[in-house]
């Protein structure tokens, strides 16, 4: 009997049960992955190894320490020279902010404190609300002697006012807390100069200086004054030294400029 011959052959080269696209599929995954596991890098690209890297930088650093105290290459005594100072900028050059006449910059400083202090009680044009509060404009507490109008700053008033009228509120709040004599002097400047108030002059520092040693210094020290005590006692100028108005002051620091 002779053998079937290849083409009669009924059974397949392959399982049926074997799907070929997908187990092609899945031989060229794996082949990926293995290439990217081991992936083999071409001669002179490979990375350096990471104990070469911190060996180089041990070396530079034991390097950079001798050569630093040898041959003093980071001695900064060694670059400069002795009394170096740099020269003015070709033109000159400005020193700080540029100076103010006195009572400008008095001014221009006590704006701010009266919009903190005296803004929510007196308003921003000072004319009070003619109930509680009493106007600061043409007030004989504000214009006039200024040892009357420092006393009622540092301690604050009761009672009548410069009019007679006892207002709403009835006491003012001492606002001497916390101030400086900078603060208190380009305030009492500012006041009596803005709002229609023109003494034109200006109250000094070491004036405001002296305001604050007076009101320690009261019978009834921390107490408000009254109208009173500022008529039997502070109808008078703040002694300290005068300051003219059109004086070059520094504006940070209201400091005479030299």
């Amino acid at each position: 009997m002779s053998s079937p011959s290849p083409q009669s052959n009924p059974q397949p080269d392959l399982d049926e049960s074997i799907n070929v696209t997908k187990a092609h599929g899945r031989v060229e995954l794996e082949t990926a992955a293995t290439l990217r596991e081991s992936r083999i890098a071409e001669n002179g690209h490979e990375p350096v190894a990471l104990w070469v890297i911190v060996a180089c930088g041990i070396v530079l650093l034991v390097a950079g320490a001798v050569l630093g105290r040898a041959g003093n290459f980071f001695s900064y005594g060694d670059l400069t020279r002795p009394n170096y100072v740099r020269d003015e900028i070709p033109g000159g050059a400005a020193k700080g902010p540029a100076s103010k006449p006195a009572l400008a910059a008095f001014s221009s400083r006590g704006k701010n404190i009266y919009a903190s202090k005296c803004n929510g009680c007196h308003g921003a044009d000072a004319k009070g609300d003619g109930t509680n509060y009493p106007s600061l404009v043409g007030s004989k507490f504000v214009i006039g002697d200024t040892q009357k109008f420092a006393m009622i700053v540092l301690n604050g008033i009761q009672g009548p006012t410069s009019s007679g009228k006892v207002y709403g509120a009835g006491v003012m709040p001492a606002q001497g807390a916390g101030m400086t004599a900078v603060e208190l002097a380009s305030l009492m400047t500012f006041v009596r100069n803005s709002f229609g108030n023109e003494t034109g002059d200006v109250v000094s520092i070491d004036m405001a200086t002296k305001a604050f040693e007076i009101s320690a210094a009261r019978e009834k020290a921390g107490q408000s004054v009254t109208a009173e005590e500022i008529a039997a006692k502070h109808m008078t100028m703040l002694p300290g030294e005068v300051l003219e108005p059109a004086t070059m002051v520094n504006p940070s620091n209201l400091t005479p400029a030299p």
